[in-house]
C-alpha cells in the first residue's frame, strides 16, 4: 500500500472527527525536503482553526503508526478555491463549475484551457470552452483544476 494511502485510512476518521472531509493525501518531494500533506475540506470552508485541530490530532497517530522512514515535514492545508479534481467523485461534485485543464502537450498552441466542465468519463473531460466543447483524452490531461472567476 502507498504512504499517501496508508496515511488516508487513517487520517479519514479523525478528520471527520473534526467536523471536516479528507481531500487529498500527498507526499511529495521539494528540493531537498519531503513533505506529508493532508488536504481537508468542509461546507463554508476551511480555517485555520479546522487545519490545527487535524494537526493536532492526527500529528501523535502519525508517531504511532510510523508509516514513512525518513524526515518530513507534516502540514494541514485547505483544499482551496482553485483544488484539483482527481477521483471521478471529485468531476462528479464539481459538474457545471468553472475549471481549467492543463495539458501535456499544446492543442491549438494552448496549453490551458479554460471552461466549465460538462463531463467525466473513464478519465476523459470535457469542457465548455467559449462557444465550443472539448473533449480531452485522459493522456492529455495533466491536470485539472477549479478555477475562480472574479
Amino acid at each position: 500500500m502507498k504512504i499517501t494511502e496508508l496515511v488516508a485510512a487513517f487520517a479519514e476518521p479523525i478528520v471527520q472527527e473534526k467536523g471536516c472531509s479528507l481531500w487529498d493525501v500527498e507526499y511529495v518531494r521539494e528540493g531537498s525536503e519531503r513533505f506529508l500533506r493532508v488536504y481537508i475540506d468542509k461546507e463554508g470552508g476551511v480555517d485555520i482553526a479546522d487545519c490545527e485541530a487535524v494537526h493536532r490530532a492526527l500529528d501523535p497517530v502519525l508517531d504511532e503508526k510510523d508509516p514513512i522512514a525518513e524526515s518530513y515535514h507534516f502540514e494541514v492545508c485547505s483544499a482551496g478555491l482553485e483544488r484539483a479534481l482527481k477521483r471521478p467523485g471529485d468531476f462528479e461534485r464539481f459538474m457545471g463549475s468553472a475549471v481549467l485543464v492543463k495539458l501535456y502537450r499544446p492543442r491549438n498552441g494552448l496549453k490551458e484551457i479554460p471552461g466549465i466542465l460538462r463531463g467525466y468519463e473513464d478519465g476523459k473531460v470535457t469542457v465548455e470552452a467559449g462557444k465550443e466543447t472539448i473533449t480531452f483524452e485522459k493522456s492529455e490531461v495533466a491536470l485539472v483544476r477549479l478555477r475562480v472567476e472574479f
